[in-house]
């Protein structure tokens, strides 16, 4: 079975307990909750191993929907459909399971036996599980027909993979039911990627180097038992993510020589990843922004970990008389709010929640923050967009409309869209340093002097 990369479920918690806690976890997804709050409020104990079960369960829940419907004509109460599509989960994709599948019947009954929720439905959920024990082949074989169940993926969402990226769709969405591994991006204030190399292989900590900046670790493990955590030598950032700071300094630092600090703003800044970069990298004025004060204070919080510091401005980016001093920034980072569709890997749950309309939703407001934020721009400053998006209508196509609006935008040179993938490409690859990463787009835009 696969676990998400920083827990495993604890032996001392019985498992009909963490089954219990992962049901909870769908449950709340389907409910249109995201998975990192309906987390939070399970007991710390049981944590870890709850959210190992629920990463799987929403990486395989098409699968083990199609196979309730298999199952059973009408779906049970929702408490009890949730337990038991969990437990289908686990069923149909064991073989790496530290437990035997008549084990997992037994606790998933128990499980059932223990909540008044689902307590009455426990004979159902003993009856189905069984018979897909006894029936796993021609059930699986049935399942096949629906493309839910072969990619885990909501119909719509598979449809527009296909429109956007009609040749590699496959690749896109078998990455998406991949592990994203631990990817660090090495403060080069404190050391270098070299050199935090040197020290994890002093601990024997497998890792190798991807991008300019980054270190993946060959079997992830709570960040804080690294080398340097303390002293911020490191954060954790996706390798794709890592693209956005040099990006835009790349450019103005060649034609900043000499002049004044380049003043930068990063738009929707938190949880000041990308923020932090820009100031490991270049000796500059970073104004950090964004919408949510609570955010806000884990960009401070991280910031003071790695010995950094930014102007931290609590507005929303769509909206500059509330906060901006009327002064044209060097360089702008964007980091638009989207679907989320190319981190998938690291949030299963996002293809759950998101529903079709969404993507235009957003579109509008990337839109409006675009245009809202260019006059901000100093004439030769830059802009770059990006989103952790795989949907061209949140990348290429928004920047296409954006310059086609404004005479004065350049494109330049830009990754464009960067499609996920890891898992064992990477492993085998480590020499292709940007083989391993999550989807994203980017574009650098320049303001044309008059």
């Amino acid at each position: 079975m696969q676990h998400h990369p920083n827990s495993s479920p604890s032996a001392q918690v019985p498992l009909w307990r963490q089954l219990q806690g992962a049901a909870s976890v769908v449950l709340a997804v389907r409910d249109g909750q995201s998975m990192t709050p309906a987390l939070e409020d399970v007991d710390a104990q049981l944590r870890p191993g709850v959210q190992a079960l629920a990463f799987h369960a929403l990486r395989w829940l098409g699968r083990a929907e199609a196979l309730r419907q298999q199952l059973a004509k009408r779906p049970p109460p929702p408490e009890a459909d949730a337990l038991l599509c969990v437990a289908l989960a686990l069923a149909c994709s064991a073989e790496e399971a530290p437990y035997t599948a008549h084990t997992l019947v037994d606790q998933a009954v128990e499980a059932a036996k223990r909540s008044d929720a689902t307590l009455h439905q426990a004979s159902f959920i003993n009856g189905c599980l069984r018979r897909f024990l006894r029936e796993q082949g021609e059930l699986m074989a049935l399942t096949e027909k629906s493309p839910q169940a072969v990619w885990n993926h909501p119909q719509w969402w598979i449809d527009r993979v296909k429109k956007d990226h009609p040749a590699q769709w496959q690749d896109i969405l078998r990455a998406n039911n991949s592990r994203a591994p631990l990817i660090l991006r090495i403060n080069e204030k404190k050391t270098t990627p070299a050199q935090y190399l040197h020290a994890l292989l002093a601990m024997d900590i497998g890792a190798f180097p991807v991008g300019e900046h980054g270190v993946v670790l060959t079997e992830a493990r709570p960040v804080t038992s690294l080398p340097g955590f303390a002293e911020g030598h490191f954060s954790v950032q996706d390798a794709a993510a890592q693209l956005a700071a040099p990006l835009l300094l790349d450019g103005l630092m060649a034609a900043g020589e000499g002049q004044p600090r380049l003043r930068i703003l990063d738009a929707c800044a938190a949880p000041g990843g990308k923020t932090a970069h820009l100031l490991e990298l270049a000796d500059c004025d970073v104004t950090a922004l964004d919408i949510d004060a609570r955010r806000c204070e884990r960009i401070a919080q991280n910031l003071q970990r790695l010995g950094l510091r930014a102007h931290i401005v609590v507005g929303d980016a769509g909206r500059p008389g509330d906060w901006w001093d009327g002064r044209l920034y060097d360089g702008i980072l964007l980091d638009a709010p989207c679907t989320a569709s190319g981190i998938v890997r690291r949030h299963p749950d996002v293809r759950w929640l998101r529903r079709p309309t969404d993507i235009a939703q957003l579109a509008q407001i990337q839109a409006r923050l675009l245009a809202t934020l260019w006059p901000l721009l100093q004439p030769g400053g830059r802009l770059v967009y990006c989103t952790c998006s795989v949907f061209r209508a949140e990348g290429e196509q928004q920047v296409q409309a954006f310059a086609a609006r404004h005479t004065d935008a350049l494109l330049l040179p830009s990754p464009g869209h960067l499609l996920p993938q890891g898992g064992a490409g990477a492993a085998v690859f480590p020499d292709n340093l940007m083989r391993e990463h999550d989807g994203f787009y980017y574009a650098l835009l320049e303001k044309r002097r008059a």
